[in-house]
């Protein structure tokens, strides 16, 4: 099977339209829009000009060549490296659930069977870090995560779900609502990052944080930070 990215793209709520017609011009026929809110400060908003952070979370499955090209794309046709425009990550899949769900978000496509092949190492410049805290607690999180080099993050709502046995994990509910935050961050800064949200949003916390961390393929809307 092909290599294939979970590729996220963050924008603003008015510009949703905008861009799930840019994907769909690209080929892409299966989407996802979620809404969600950055978290910029009023200090930042001020700074940037800006007079909102509500925004949307844009989830589309593509091959890998796919991910390139629209890394790409997104620079050259929707100016997304420019300041408060969004940004674009792509995100490695192991592996999709069998024929039908390749044919779910491949139309009309054939898989490859790559069974035989190496794997490639995946190197990568950004990593993507989640932390998942109590409702309300975004804040918190993101002022840890700043203190460790983070410049900003997105935000979703959910509610986690959870077996008879298994309601807390280290004494956090899991069947509650809950914040998901999102943070793009290099490399080299997500050990701080993710060190001073368990120390500062953690477990002990009103947050009650728990803080993982996958591998970016692609990204874009970087150069002028946020």
């Amino acid at each position: 099977m092909q290599n294939i990215r979970f590729f996220l793209t963050v924008t603003r709520r008015d510009d949703t339209e905008r861009y799930t017609e840019f994907f769909g011009q690209h080929g892409v026929t299966v989407m996802y829009t979620l809404p969600c809110n950055g978290t910029a400060t009023a200090k930042t908003l001020d700074l940037f000009g800006l007079e909102q952070t509500e925004k949307s979370l844009i989830c589309v499955v593509v091959t890998d060549e796919n991910a390139a090209a629209l890394t790409r794309a997104l620079v050259e046709e929707m100016y997304i490296d420019l300041p408060d425009q969004g940004i674009a990550i792509g995100l490695p899949l192991s592996s999709l659930g069998g024929r039908s769900a390749f044919a779910h978000f491949f139309p009309g496509e054939e898989p490859e069977d790559h069974r035989n092949e190496e794997k490639k190492m995946i190197e990568s410049n950004f990593e993507l870090i989640i932390a998942i805290a109590e409702r309300g607690q975004n804040d918190l999180v993101m002022d840890a995560a700043r203190e460790g080099g983070a410049r900003g993050g997105t935000v979703l709502r959910a509610k986690g779900t959870a077996g008879a046995g298994t309601q807390t994990f280290f004494g956090v509910s899991i069947a509650e609502e809950k914040e998901l935050v999102l943070i793009v961050s290099d490399t080299e800064s997500k050990r701080d990052i993710m060190r001073a949200i368990m120390q500062k949003a953690g477990a002990d916390t009103p947050a009650r944080a728990v803080v993982f961390s996958l591998p970016v393929t692609e990204a874009c809307g970087f150069r002028y930070g946020k």
